[in-house]
This record gives C-alpha cells, sequence and structure tokens, in this order.
C-alpha cells in the first residue's frame, strides 16, 4: 500500500513552489519565518528546491524566547551552516531587558505573548517587507482563514476585513511606506501533508518530533518538558516518559505527546489515526479561545 498520494503531494509542492517564486518577485527584502519545526523545515525545502541551483533568496528570521528547546537551536544553526544562507535572531531576553514588555510570573508564565514585539521590531530594524509563515489550514480557526498573502499594516496588525482577494491564483503584494505581507505558502496543506511530504522526500527534521525520553510533568491534562524555569505546583510530580514533540514551541508552550513512534512511517500512522488536533497540545492555546486570534491582531502571526 503506498504510504502517501504522490500526485495529491506533488500539487501542493507545485503550488507553494509558484507562492515561494511570487514572493521573490515581487518583494524587495523578504523573510522565511523559521522555527526549527517541522512547517518551517518543509517551507525552507521547498524553498530551495523552487529556486536551485541558485541559494535560497530569503533571510531567515528566528524569534527566540531564550525558552527554546536545545535541540531546536542546534538544528537550526546546523541547518544555516550546511545551506549558507543568512540569519536574523530576535531575541525575546533583550525586549525584556529594554523594558519594552514586561515578563510573566507565576506557575503558568510564558514568553509566547512577548514574541510579537520582537518580530514586530525585527521586521523594522531589518527592513523586511514580507515574511514567510508556515500556517496550514487545518491549524487553530484564526489561522485556518488567512489568505496566501496576507497584508498588515504599518503597526504589523492582521485586519481580517482589510484583506485582498486571490482569484485564478494572481496575488496583490502592493502596499504603503512601512506596511508589510505574511505570506503562507503551506495554506492548503494539512499536518498529515507535511508529514507524507518529509517522508517522500526524506527531509531531515529535528530529534525531538521522534520519541524518546524526557523528564516532564502533568498540568491541565498537557504534558509539559521540566527546565531550570519552568516552576512545578505543590501537586506535580516530574517523571520519566517515553514522549516525543507533535508541535515545537517554547519550552513552557509545547504540550509532549506519549508516544512510541520513533520512525517517519509509525508518525504518520499515528497522526492518520488521532482524534486531537496539533494545537491541542500547546498551553499557550488554553488560555482563552480567542488567543490565537488576538495575537494575529496584535502582529503576532
Amino acid at each position: 500500500m503506498e504510504k502517501y498520494d504522490l500526485n495529491h503531494l506533488r500539487e501542493l509542492e507545485a503550488e507553494s513552489m509558484y507562492v515561494l517564486r511570487e514572493v521573490a518577485a515581487q518583494f524587495e527584502r523578504p523573510s522565511l519565518l523559521f522555527s526549527g519545526g517541522k512547517d518551517s523545515i518543509v517551507m525552507f525545502y521547498l524553498a530551495r528546491k523552487a529556486f536551485f541551483p541558485a541559494k535560497v533568496p530569503f533571510t531567515l528570521l528566528h524569534i527566540d524566547t531564550g525558552h527554546n528547546f536545545q535541540e531546536t537551536l542546534d538544528f537550526r544553526d546546523e541547518l544555516v551552516k550546511k545551506n549558507n544562507v543568512q540569519l536574523v535572531v530576535g531575541s525575546v531576553q533583550k525586549t525584556i531587558d529594554s523594558g519594552k514588555v514586561q515578563e510573566e510570573t507565576g506557575y503558568n508564565a510564558s514568553r509566547n505573548v512577548l514574541q510579537t514585539t520582537t518580530l514586530l521590531d525585527a521586521i523594522e530594524e531589518n527592513k523586511f517587507d514580507c515574511a514567510l509563515g508556515g500556517g496550514r489550514r487545518d491549524e487553530e480557526k484564526a489561522r485556518a482563514k488567512e489568505r496566501f498573502f496576507s497584508h498588515r499594516d504599518e503597526f504589523g496588525q492582521w485586519d481580517p476585513k482589510n484583506q485582498r482577494p486571490e482569484l485564478w491564483n494572481i496575488f496583490n503584494g502592493k502596499k504603503r511606506m512601512g506596511e508589510h505581507f505574511r505570506v503562507f505558502p503551506l495554506s492548503n496543506w494539512t499536518e498529515l501533508d507535511v508529514w507524507q511530504y518529509i517522508l517522500m522526500e526524506n527531509i531531515e527534521i529535528p530529534c525531538l518530533y521522534f520519541t524518546h525520553k524526557r523528564e516532564c510533568f502533568l498540568r491541565d491534562g498537557v504534558y509539559l518538558a521540566t527546565a531550570d524555569f519552568m516552576k512545578l505546583k505543590p501537586t506535580e510530580k516530574a517523571q520519566v516518559l517515553d514522549v516525543r514533540c507533535r508541535t515545537i514551541g517554547d519550552i513552557t508552550n509545547t504540550g509532549l505527546t506519549l508516544s512510541k513512534a520513533d520512525n517517519l512511517e509509525d508518525i504518520i500512522k499515528e497522526i492518520a489515526a488521532t482524534r486531537t488536533t496539533e494545537r491541542g497540545g500547546r498551553f499557550d492555546d488554553k488560555r482563552s479561545d480567542t488567543a490565537m486570534e488576538d495575537r494575529k491582531k496584535e502582529g503576532y502571526f
């Protein structure tokens, strides 16, 4: 039995590469938001394929919360070195130190919301007129209603009522001074599509996605990794379990999945059988029903 629908994946690949080439044609200083997660890795792989044998024409932009998995940072640095691409890192810690934002305290403290200021500062300082993101159609509902080309005003904010129509794959990237666009080449992909494409193309991904032993604890139904900045409640107990990351982000928000999937075939079987959405394990989305949409309007994504 085929592990993937070759024609379906090739159609998605061609569409995404077309969008990436449109970005290179329409914008002067485009960037690719790179988290070290599977979606941004696939997006970079598609860009490398779309412009081969030339270099990828996008600067990688990573917003570092200071609370990332070290495995993610190591993977990012190795990818940059291998492919000789430019990397810009926006530091949330520097944003905190500058007094622009105030760090949260308490058991549920997170730097996820603080990323917005760091991201918008990095876009302005580097004069990026476009930022490529890895949003997909099956993700959190606020992402799913995005267009390929998502207009942002001079404050970096998203207005769902002020977006351009996209007919016959014609994209309008015109903007005023100070405005920019977020572009989502994976808009028609699903989580399962991404994993099947990774298998088909043999794309290297961080070891965090495969089952490994990690010390973690259970909070509100979500397993979280322990770290020196993770404060456990008196009722919470750390234990070593076989887990893997289904989505990778800040340690304070990345839910761990109990799993035995230590290869791509088993991950695909697990994803195909699950009834829990990918972001169901994201602790930050549990803050409110509109958490992601609120952050989008503020310029986060």
